[in-house]
C-alpha cells in the first residue's frame, strides 16, 4: 500500500469524526434552547435585541417579543440566539449601572514640568509664577 493513500484515508477519517461530533453537539444546543425557550423567559435575537419571549408558533416559526412594555417584536423562531440566565443579565446590569470616576490626583506643587496656558498665552506653573520658558 501506498503511504500517501493511508495518510489521506486517516485525514479522511479525522474529517468524518469531526463532522459528526460538531453537528451532535450543535443537535445538543439546540434542543437545550428550544426546552429552556418558554414564554416569560429572556432572550437574546441574532441582531442583538433583547426581549421577554411572550409565545412561539412552531407551524409558522414565529415568535413574539416585548422587547419594552407595549412594543412586541414578531420574529422568525431561528433569530433567537440564547436564552438569557438572570444572573448573567444581573451582572450586566450592575456592570453598566455602575460607573468608576477616577478622582484626580493630587499635583506636586514643586514639580516644574506642569504648566498650564492662560488665555493671553503665558505659561503658568502650578503654583501661579511664570513658567521657565528657557531650555533646561
Amino acid at each position: 500500500m501506498d503511504p500517501l493513500l493511508i495518510v489521506m484515508m486517516a485525514l479522511l477519517a479525522v474529517f468524518i469524526f469531526f463532522q459528526f461530533r460538531t453537528s451532535k453537539k450543535r443537535r445538543a444546543e439546540q434542543e437545550t434552547l428550544q426546552s429552556k425557550m418558554v414564554p416569560g423567559a429572556e432572550v437574546m435575537t441574532q441582531f442583538g435585541v433583547y426581549g421577554t419571549l411572550l409565545s412561539v408558533d412552531e407551524e409558522s416559526n414565529e415568535a413574539l417579543l416585548e422587547t419594552t412594555p407595549g412594543t412586541v417584536l414578531r420574529v422568525h423562531r431561528q433569530t433567537i440566539l440564547k436564552v438569557v440566565e438572570n444572573d448573567v443579565a444581573e451582572a450586566d446590569s450592575i456592570a453598566t449601572d455602575e460607573t468608576v470616576i477616577d478622582e484626580p490626583t493630587a499635583i506636586d506643587s514643586a514639580s516644574d514640568d506642569t504648566h498650564t496656558v492662560t488665555a493671553d498665552g503665558d505659561a503658568k506653573g502650578v503654583d501661579g509664577r511664570a513658567a521657565d520658558k528657557g531650555n533646561d
